[in-house]
């Protein structure tokens, strides 16, 4: 629970948003919804798209925040705060639609336990 170990934490879980920004930006044509056969849809492309360009730019933050990351508490705990909020959006669709394929449940668990966890983690850690 020291600084060294929240910094290697945020270094692997930042690859996430890093890489699925990236997938997320080709739309309809990412190989999770071109698998499923979703219809071409100018609306849906468009947000998927921008969805993924903001998921992107999130993991890029988090990997800004890792040098000097015992004295980012605000933009860490913001950056956490937006995760978890994501997680809340994702349980909501699994109580109201149905449940997601077993990753996205398992990213749902790490965004609503672990974003409070790693905000604890890093409010821990000395200045």
């Amino acid at each position: 629970m020291n600084k060294r170990g929240l910094q290697i934490a945020m270094a692997l879980l930042g690859a996430i948003p890093v890489l699925t920004g990236i997938i997320g930006m080709f739309g309809l044509s990412d190989p999770l919804y071109a698998s499923v056969g979703i219809p071409a849809n100018a609306v849906l492309d468009s947000n998927l798209r921008f969805f993924g360009g903001v998921w992107l730019g999130l993991g890029f933050s988090l990997y800004l925040l890792i040098p000097n990351i015992e004295k980012q508490t605000l933009l860490f705990r913001v950056l956490w705060g937006m995760i978890f909020l994501g997680g809340i959006g994702r349980l909501a669709s699994m109580l109201f639609l149905a449940l997601p394929p077993l990753p996205f449940i398992g990213f749902t668990v790490l965004e609503i336990i672990g974003a409070p966890f790693f905000i604890w983690w890093q409010a821990r850690l000395p200045r």
